[in-house]
């Protein structure tokens, strides 16, 4: 008998006693707490290379819009449409004074190369706020024809469109793993590298610096 109410005293000064309720509640709300402060951290730098990098893509495409195309193929000057009514008009019309007075010289399109001056310039000036892998491959250039830009014989003048794209953005927290210990059941993939989203920035082209050193 007096082992089991001694038992039984024990037990009951079991379920009363608190002692390392503390340590047991910071086990189950830490993750979350970790979970919640690392997903700010990460997503905030998320979200400040996407504006850097946007900035960057306004800056690449109004230098593009003035300096010499990096492409090759684009033309020089707006050509004649070789039939239609453009063929009565005289040099110095406007493209958009009418159908087939300019060449339609479609869009030429092509990666930066470090054989491009222009390409150069633009690089050296936005590197420092693209993503951390991103090379002067990383971007594209398009040069497209626009009939309401321009004159007959004049410089040529597309609207010009530079584009970051192929690009990742890597966590620096194991995010997956710590939804993990929160119970979550979040792929273990979360916090992993994940594509970065592609941006372009389009404005018309001047005068592509013909004539002229840029």
């Amino acid at each position: 008998m007096r082992k089991r109410t001694r038992l039984k005293l024990l037990l009951s000064r079991f379920r009363k006693d608190q002692n390392g309720g503390v340590l047991v509640e910071l086990g189950i709300t830490l993750p979350v707490f970790l979970l919640l402060i690392m997903s700010i951290i990460d997503f905030g730098r998320m979200a400040f290379h996407y504006v850097v990098a946007e900035r960057a893509m306004n800056v690449a495409a109004r230098v593009a819009a003035v300096r010499p195309p990096v492409c090759e193929g684009v033309p020089e000057v707006h050509e004649r449409a070789p039939a239609g009514s453009g063929t009565l008009a005289g040099f110095g019309t406007s493209c958009r004074a009418g159908p087939d007075i300019c060449l339609d010289a479609g869009t030429v399109t092509c990666s930066g190369s470090a054989a491009s001056a222009t390409a150069i310039e633009i690089w050296d000036l936005i590197r420092g706020s693209m993503p951390r892998d991103a090379t002067i491959g990383t971007l594209s250039f398009s040069y497209s024809y626009d009939p309401n830009l321009g004159f007959l014989g004049g410089p040529y003048t597309p609207v010009v469109t530079v584009e970051m794209q192929n690009q990742t953005f890597d966590f620096v927290s194991p995010l997956g793993r710590i939804a993990a210990l929160a119970g979550s059941a979040a792929s273990p993939d979360l916090g992993a590298a994940v594509p970065f989203p592609s941006m372009s920035v389009s404005l018309p082209a001047e005068d592509l610096a013909l004539g002229q050193s840029g």
